[in-house]
């Protein structure tokens, strides 16, 4: 891998994992229907600027039911999921639980092709399993009520992504950033209604509130889904897959700086677990990363 693409990795995985900060600190003012409806609608009008400039078409012609499959299940869905999350889960807990996302589509791909899961892959399942135990059992004790649901929430959003991504390997072949412009502005109209149905906050949100709404649209999915797509074209998908290792890794780091989250063992040693489970679940190996 070259010195630029390894920047791009770090620079897309502190993205990333600010993304978990960032939604705790929106949701101390907005909820989690409008919070989210911001980062959708401010990503989809990033990335509507960036395809007049780069002249990238939509693909809307025969996508549009792709378009709003995709959007569901890899935004509105694991987003809202997170963002209710977020409301009581610290943001390094949200960041391993979404390490589990390739778990979540190996397991998925096993039902749906009726094929067993053996060996490294069905053992890396079961550290997965214990790290996430260990760290939903120790920290739903040190968070306030719904801790449990939280956990939960935070499961099924990378459950989400599981779907989504076995949704897309069976997919019609559509253009990366017309895929990620499409599923964004289905992920927009679909949240719409929730949007104007939440009553509007009694008071205007503080500044840093909109700073991390704009963060979370901007920054974690406008940019994001840019750097992701750059990396998929230079290294190639098996290689992008080092940044589910590194969004945790950042993710823990934020929460500590920014908002005074301690890092405990039980972290520490439930990340470890999750991150190597994820390793033999997909099969990934630092061989890549030796590569020029």
């Amino acid at each position: 891998m070259s010195l630029p693409s390894l920047l791009r990795l770090f620079l897309l995985s502190a993205i990333w994992g600010a993304s978990f900060p960032f939604m705790r600190v929106g949701v101390t003012a907005l909820s989690p229907a409008q919070l989210i409806f911001w980062r959708v609608g401010l990503a989809s009008l990033f990335l509507s600027v960036g395809a007049l400039l780069l002249r990238r078409g939509l693909q809307l012609r025969g996508n549009l039911r792709h378009y709003f499959v995709l959007g569901f299940f890899n935004c509105v869905l694991p987003f809202m999921l997170y963002a209710y999350a977020a409301r009581v889960a610290p943001a390094a807990l949200l960041a391993v639980l979404n390490a589990t996302a390739p778990m979540w589509a190996t397991a998925i791909a096993a039902v749906l092709t009726q094929q067993g899961i053996r060996g490294k892959t069905a053992l890396g399942l079961l550290l997965g399993i214990a790290g996430v135990s260990l760290l939903a059992g120790i920290e739903t004790t040190h968070i306030p009520a719904g801790g449990g649901l939280a956990v939960l929430a935070g499961l099924g959003s990378a459950f989400c992504y599981g779907i989504a991504t076995h949704y897309s390997r069976h997919a019609r072949d559509i253009e990366p950033y017309a895929n990620a412009h499409g599923c964004l502005w289905a992920a927009t109209l679909t949240l719409a209604p929730l949007f104007f149905w939440d009553p509007i906050p009694a008071q205007a949100p503080a500044e840093t509130v909109w700073l991390a709404v704009i963060g979370l649209g901007i920054l974690c999915s406008g940019v994001a889904y840019l750097l992701y797509f750059r990396l998929v074209a230079d290294i190639g998908p098996a290689s992008a897959l080092t940044v589910t290792f590194l969004v945790p890794v950042f993710g823990i780091l934020w929460g500590y700086l920014f908002l005074d989250e301690a890092i405990g063992w039980h972290t520490a040693a439930g990340c470890m677990l999750v991150l190597m489970g994820t390793a033999w679940v997909t099969g990934f190996t630092w061989a890549p990363l030796r590569k020029t």
